[in-house]
């Protein structure tokens, strides 16, 4: 969705923005069924656990896990890298999907927002006042490969 100088992802269309997308990734020697695969994997050392994650049948599963299942075994430096290790993932999704880097140069001058009403880190949360970390790292990165 457009709104004059924002496009705002959360579903569709920006779709190709979101971490649920339907695309694989290549990060740090491994092919991910999707890029919030490899995110939620990262949170943790445990093999078993990061097993699990990574053969998880969905995004939405490997979501689940992470962030229910075995939220208390998240390794205890993951919110000082959380950040630098969703840039990496964005770059390599980038990197690796031309339709992707045109979505993104589409997105020209635009202010890009996770227009996400429950998550006020990555995304805008429900009073529009957010961090919306995800949109940044996005414009960060389109802004760079102007």
């Amino acid at each position: 969705m457009e709104k004059e100088n924002k496009v705002l992802f959360y579903e569709r269309p920006g779709y190709v923005f979101s971490n649920f997308s339907s695309f694989k990734v290549e990060w740090r020697g491994v092919l991910w069924t999707t890029s919030e695969h490899a995110y939620q994997t990262a949170k943790f050392e445990d093999e078993k656990i990061i097993e699990e994650v990574k053969n998880a049948k969905s995004s939405h599963e490997a979501y689940k896990l992470a962030t229910v299942t075995y939220k208390d075994s998240v390794r205890k430096d993951w919110d000082d890298i959380k950040i630098d290790v969703m840039e990496e993932i964005l770059r390599a999704k980038l990197a690796q999907h031309p339709y992707v880097q045109k979505e993104l140069a589409r997105t020209d001058k635009k202010e890009i927002i996770e227009d996400s009403p429950r998550d006020s880190f990555w995304g805008r949360g429900p009073d529009w006042k957010g961090e919306n970390h995800l949109g940044k790292l996005w414009m960060k990165i389109r802004d760079e490969n102007k």
